[in-house]
């Protein structure tokens, strides 16, 4: 963080008067906390969107924990500004749409092949018989199988996340949430390490919620592999 100015005092200044010139002070100095939590973001889409609008869309957030934040609450700002930055991203991009029209379209017509597959021959569709339907290669097939799993990331509606009540005991804490919210991060960034295959297994088991059995039959493999 900066050090230009003395950010404690800052603080103490602006609970006695909120002006724009100490809150300025206070964006300027926490501007790198927004870049963090957008770098880590744009991990996932930066194919479709720039760190700049992420970053953007942090500011927002950012503005809005400045102002709401309680001095009273015995949370870190940090901890609370973090978790406010990634929900104002988050709400930003389920608002722009940001999944191109024709890989919506493409879901739709995987899901639609799913269904009528299964009514037709009694079990659930392997892949070959997915992409024959489709009349698409292996290549197209797991493309749409990654994007899916992408935007089923981003579309989770994490509203209850950014709500902070740290009397209740039950709840979690800002900085638990923080914590758990970055070991998940890191889960999804390994995930993205894996090969396409080994992502369509994890979506199929742990999204789809299938059972061994069909996901052999999805990706022709035996149940032991």
């Amino acid at each position: 963080m900066s050090s230009v100015i003395n950010i404690d005092k800052t603080w103490n200044l602006y609970k006695k008067n909120k002006t724009r010139e100490l809150k300025e002070k206070l964006i300027e100095h926490y501007a790198p906390l927004v870049r963090i939590v957008a770098g880590r973001l744009g991990i996932y889409l930066n194919s479709y969107l720039e760190l700049d609008d992420l970053m953007g869309y942090g500011v927002i957030g950012l503005i809005d924990a400045i102002d709401k934040y309680d001095f009273n609450k015995q949370v870190k700002f940090e901890t609370y500004a973090s978790l406010r930055i990634r929900g104002a991203i988050l709400d930003e991009i389920r608002k722009i749409d940001w999944v191109p029209r024709t890989i919506r379209q493409k879901q739709k017509e995987v899901n639609k092949a799913l269904e009528r597959l299964e009514a037709k021959n009694g079990h659930y569709p392997t892949q070959q018989e997915v992409m024959e339907e489709l009349k698409i290669d292996e290549n197209e097939y797991f493309k749409i199988m990654q994007e899916t799993a992408i935007n089923t990331v981003v579309s989770i509606d994490e509203t209850e996340m950014y709500e902070i009540v740290v009397e209740d005991k039950n709840t979690p804490t800002p900085a638990q949430q923080l914590e758990r919210n970055e070991s998940l991060r890191l889960l999804e960034q390994e995930i993205l390490e894996l090969t396409e295959r080994e992502q369509l297994l994890i979506k199929l088991y742990y999204y789809e919620e299938l059972t061994l059995k069909e996901i052999s039959l999805v990706l022709e493999i035996s149940e032991s592999r």
